[in-house]
């Protein structure tokens, strides 16, 4: 099995404020790790590193083995490795579905129209939304706009996928829906980081989970250990206010 993600000594400052405090961790290949933690701890901050949108201050961050840095090639070729699927859809509103795919390929990869919407076209219907293909995204409903969003990250066919909260702006009715497709992919064998709340996706799907409080790396353990046993106090707390909740 080869690394994925690979992140060393990786710090963080906005300002005086210490975002990210000596983060390691690594993913493997093939595999699903969530990070979870309260809010303000840092795990959207680390997972937008991941590909620069935020700019990381020490450390090292290896993608599929490319090292991230000043090197504009490098960074290029990263986002082309890892596709990322943010809280908000981000789609284009005066595109069609099908335009919103297949847009991205036409101006990063230089893919012809026809070619660029028959890949469209095709993961589309993996998140079984092919029939809205022609309709704009103020006719879909959130959860839809969250699975064209993921169908727009496959269309560059990353190798590993980013997902930073792709729940949390959605009506509860509407979050199976995207978790079922993220449960699709993982089952697919996509190497998946994810930051979410949705501890019930953490259990199903999980090769292991990342607890952050504070900026900081608490506990990394597989879903079983760390929800029926956790070893770290700040852990146990966290776990025990979502039983109350």
């Amino acid at each position: 099995m080869t690394t994925a993600i690979e992140v060393q000594g990786l710090n963080k400052y906005f300002g005086s404020y210490h975002a990210l405090r000596n983060i390691d961790f690594h993913v493997e290949s093939g595999e699903r790790v969530v990070i979870c933690g309260p809010s303000g701890s840092g795990k959207s901050t680390l997972i937008r590193c991941l590909n620069q949108l935020e700019r990381h201050d020490a450390g090292e961050i290896r993608v599929s083995g490319i090292l991230l840095g000043d090197n504009v090639r490098n960074l290029d070729a990263i986002r082309r490795e890892a596709g990322m699927v943010f809280q908000h859809f981000n789609l284009f509103p005066h595109l069609t579905v099908l335009e919103n795919c297949a847009l991205p390929q036409i101006l990063s990869r230089k893919t012809p129209r026809p070619e660029a919407e028959n890949c469209a076209r095709q993961y589309l219907d993996r998140v079984r939304i092919l029939d809205q293909a022609e309709k704009f995204p103020g006719q879909l409903s959130g959860g839809q706009q969250q699975r064209v969003a993921i169908a727009r990250a496959l269309c560059m066919e990353p190798r590993i996928m980013l997902f930073d909260e792709p729940t949390s702006a959605l009506d509860p009715e509407m979050i199976h829906e995207v978790l079922d497709t993220m449960v699709e992919l993982a089952e697919g064998g996509m190497t998946m980081l994810v930051v979410t709340h949705e501890m019930g996706f953490a259990r199903q799907v999980a090769d292991r989970v990342v607890y952050m409080e504070a900026g900081e790396i608490v506990e990394i353990a597989p879903p079983d250990r760390f929800f029926d046993a956790p070893a770290d106090e700040r852990s146990q707390r966290f776990l025990s206010k979502l039983v109350r909740n």
